[in-house]
């Protein structure tokens, strides 16, 4: 079992635990995620290690209630203990020298943006950083991405903080700045890392998304995390998470990001069922 050494929210329904894991913080690289289970009958799922502490042997996650397992975790409080979880698994950001990248992230997305934003920084690129939100409390990570970034710009929906708009907007704004970067890296929902890999292709610029949002066991067993990535199936556990966006087939995952709706419709109303006998039980 991993020890929670602290657990708060961060924002709405978004909660930040640092974690036991000496050999996994000692391990991990930008991109990677862990499988963890919270309790022994549980279901194994992936969650993006957000950053790392070797020297005191623990792992940083960031966890947003959406599913009836990640509603579970949220749960936890420090002290309690997660059941079990490995990794470092999945392929490591490719970091290389170049003169400026843009990272765009969606929502809870910015927590995988934040250590690719650290190792660009670390190789001596410049980094602008665009965290895109529907509304000012899902916006996370703010002042860590602000230590580790150049420039951070923000946009909500409901322009309630930052600029409103969409991450699309506040990146054609650096466009019309003249800044063109060598690389932008698009983490977030499908029709987000969609509408930027539209905007980038006829620029030419290279362009790389994480397809984590689609994974489930993390294995490449399951077979639930097929794409089409250059014409060729790929696993996106193993193979990836993270891919050429402009060789992605967007509408393929679309259609299979619907295909387990009603299980995870059931799960989570047995999970608020099940909330509710144990509140009753508690008056």
């Amino acid at each position: 079992m991993n020890k929670i050494i602290k657990a708060e929210f961060i924002g709405k329904d978004v909660k930040l635990f640092e974690i036991e894991a000496p050999r996994i913080a000692v391990k991990r690289q930008a991109g990677q995620f862990v499988i963890l289970r919270v309790h022994a009958n549980g279901e194994r799922i992936p969650i993006t290690i957000a950053d790392s502490n070797p020297e005191k042997g623990s792992i940083t996650i960031i966890v947003q209630g959406i599913g009836a397992t990640t509603k579970k975790l949220l749960l936890k409080e420090s002290g309690e203990t997660i059941h079990d979880m490995v990794g470092p698994l999945g392929k490591p950001t490719p970091i290389h020298k170049m003169k400026s990248v843009v990272i765009m992230s969606g929502g809870v997305g910015t927590a995988e943006a934040l250590p690719i934003a650290q190792a660009h920084t670390a190789a001596g690129n410049k980094v602008y950083s665009i965290i895109g939100a529907r509304t000012k409390d899902l916006v996370i990570v703010e002042k860590e991405m602000a230590e580790r970034a150049h420039k951070v710009m923000i946009t909500t929906d409901d322009g309630s903080h930052g600029k409103k708009g969409l991450v699309t907007h506040a990146f054609q704004d650096l466009l019309d700045e003249g800044i063109i970067p060598d690389e932008v890296v698009a983490i977030g929902p499908l029709p987000m890392m969609k509408a930027v890999s539209d905007m980038t292709k006829p620029l030419n610029i290279k362009t790389v998304v994480s397809l984590n949002s689609i994974m489930i066991d993390g294995t490449g067993m399951c077979g639930g995390c097929r794409a089409t990535v250059g014409g060729k199936i790929v696993f996106v556990c193993v193979d990836g998470p993270e891919f050429d966006a402009h060789e992605v087939d967007f509408d393929e995952l679309r259609t299979r990001q619907r295909a387990y709706l009603g299980e995870e419709k059931r799960s989570i109303e047995e999970h608020n069922h099940q909330c509710r006998l144990d509140a009753a039980a508690a008056e």
